[in-house]
């Protein structure tokens, strides 16, 4: 029996449909050692790093080592706009609202972002409210030690001060966190599910129920 030109592939190798190559891959690995990528100098780069950190602090010294000080604000869209971070620089009503001038914010370690706008009165509570308390921490060194000027801090304090390593008032956490509490009997009846769901059909049929009110009292 003649046996027909075309070849079995098997389960591997089957057919493509159309007028597309068959699939016949070669996985040679054979210039491997050319693209590993090694971590020898990972301990050299920790000391370099920490020696670079040291510098930066002593050349910025006693200013703080995290830089100026940045407001907390809300991150955009939905996915993110329920938890708090750093924001740029703080606007001028914030600025104002503490008894900062905007030229001399800058000088004394706050940043400022003149394109930022307060679009709710929390947003400027908080904030204002930050940069005072920023404000009777601030220990504020004369230009010349022989010469203070009014607002500079006095000899005893200047003694006394440290730099300040790590965070600036670091952002509070929207959520507290919560301490184990023993579970009582009105947590163990309460079903949150049912509650959601309540909760989703009045705000989905206000419109409904308030219209057949509205016409129920107008028959009456």
């Amino acid at each position: 029996r003649r046996r027909s030109g075309c070849r079995r592939l098997g389960r591997r190798g089957q057919m493509v449909r159309h007028n597309n190559v068959i699939p016949n891959q070669h996985f040679h690995k054979t210039l491997w050692q050319d693209h590993v990528k090694t971590w020898f100098d990972q301990a050299a780069r920790k000391k370099r790093r920490r020696l670079a950190r040291r510098a930066k602090a002593a050349a910025i010294a006693p200013r703080p080592t995290a830089g100026l000080l940045r407001p907390v604000v809300h991150p955009p869209t939905i996915k993110y706009n329920y938890k708090l971070r750093q924001g740029k620089g703080f606007t001028f009503a914030e600025l104002k609202e503490a008894g900062f001038n905007k030229k001399e914010a800058r000088t004394l370690g706050v940043a400022v972002d003149h394109r930022r706008r307060n679009r709710s009165a929390e947003s400027l509570q908080i904030n204002s409210q930050r940069l005072k308390e920023y404000k009777s921490k601030l220990i504020v060194f004369p230009r010349k030690r022989n010469k203070p000027k009014h607002g500079d801090a006095e000899a005893a304090e200047l003694e006394q001060a440290v730099q300040k390593v790590g965070p600036i008032m670091p952002v509070p956490s929207p959520f507290p966190k919560e301490k184990a509490m023993v579970i009582t009997d009105e947590m163990k009846e309460f079903n949150a599910f049912n509650k959601i769901r309540l909760a989703r059909a009045d705000y989905r049929l206000f419109g409904v129920r308030q219209k057949n009110r509205l016409i129920k009292e107008a028959k009456e």
